[in-house]
């Protein structure tokens, strides 16, 4: 036990200095907790509030797909180039080193494939495990207007609530409903129903005409999923055009990874395709 007779009285108290509180400025997040804003601010940069994300979660309901048959080989040598991974448990365990050090937002919905109806899903992660996994954020689909749109938006609170008990954000990702047009007046609606469920952020599609309004008409960060395959030129160009309309950032997929990419021996050094 410390002897009271040692203990000096403090003299820099900084009367005439007022304390200095550094505000969250990340859009819609500046009253979440600290643990909330903690993990936000490995996924978006603090001083620009903005991330390049790297999704590889397609395997979930596509299987091997193309670009993802290997994650060692095809994905794995892209993680230092990237802000935050997105993956779903499985891979993230089997096939993303500890090391890595990366933020990652889980994939936390599934239960469905390619041959069967999308927007049946389910949660499929525990927030427990997301938290045994140090992940950043959980993910999951919502699909408005589609045949199970409630039970995705149910997905949704839930994880929302579980979140929220233990300091975890939730990223909405806006399917696409079958009879539902990819304009800005649905994925508006798509997004502002994602965040007034609660989630800390939305994943949605860049559209050519009127994203600064699905952007302006969302409280919570936005960011852009990679959508259809384009020419490197073309999907930099979509990029820039989503941050200057509003967007905090982009999650690129495999498709818009070319088919070679360069390898690093452990040198450092480069080798393989152009």
């Amino acid at each position: 036990m410390a002897d009271l007779d040692d203990i000096k009285e403090g003299k820099d108290f900084g009367i005439d200095r007022p304390q200095q509180n550094t505000l969250y400025t990340l859009k819609g997040c500046g009253s979440l907790d600290w643990g909330m804003q903690s993990r936000l601010a490995r996924i978006f940069n603090p001083h620009s509030n903005r991330t390049v994300m790297l999704a590889f979660d397609h395997g979930y309901f596509q299987g091997p797909t193309t670009g993802l048959e290997r994650i060692d080989l095809s994905i794995a040598p892209l993680f230092a180039d990237t802000d935050v991974l997105m993956c779903t448990r499985g891979v993230l365990r089997s096939q993303v080193p500890a090391a890595t050090n990366k933020p990652v937002v889980l994939r936390a919905s599934g239960g469905n494939s390619i041959l069967s109806e999308l927007s049946n899903e389910c949660v499929a992660v525990a927030m427990e495990d997301a938290l045994r996994l140090n992940v950043c954020a959980v993910a999951a689909q919502v699909y408005i207007g589609s045949e199970y749109e409630h039970q995705s938006i149910n997905n949704i609170i839930k994880l929302v609530d579980a979140g929220n008990r233990y300091g975890m954000p939730v990223l909405a990702v806006t399917g696409v409903g079958k009879e539902m047009t990819r304009d800005a007046r649905y994925f508006s609606l798509a997004s502002r129903i994602a965040a007034e469920m609660g989630a800390q952020f939305v994943k949605t599609y860049f559209v050519e005409e009127g994203f600064e309004k699905v952007t302006a008409s969302c409280p919570v960060p936005i960011v852009i999923a990679g959508g259809k395959k384009l020419p490197e030129h073309e999907a930099l160009e979509m990029c820039w055009r989503a941050i200057d309309q509003g967007a905090s950032g982009v999650d690129m997929g495999a498709q818009h990874l070319p088919v070679q990419r360069p390898a690093h021996d452990a040198e450092g050094g480069e080798k393989g395709g152009a």
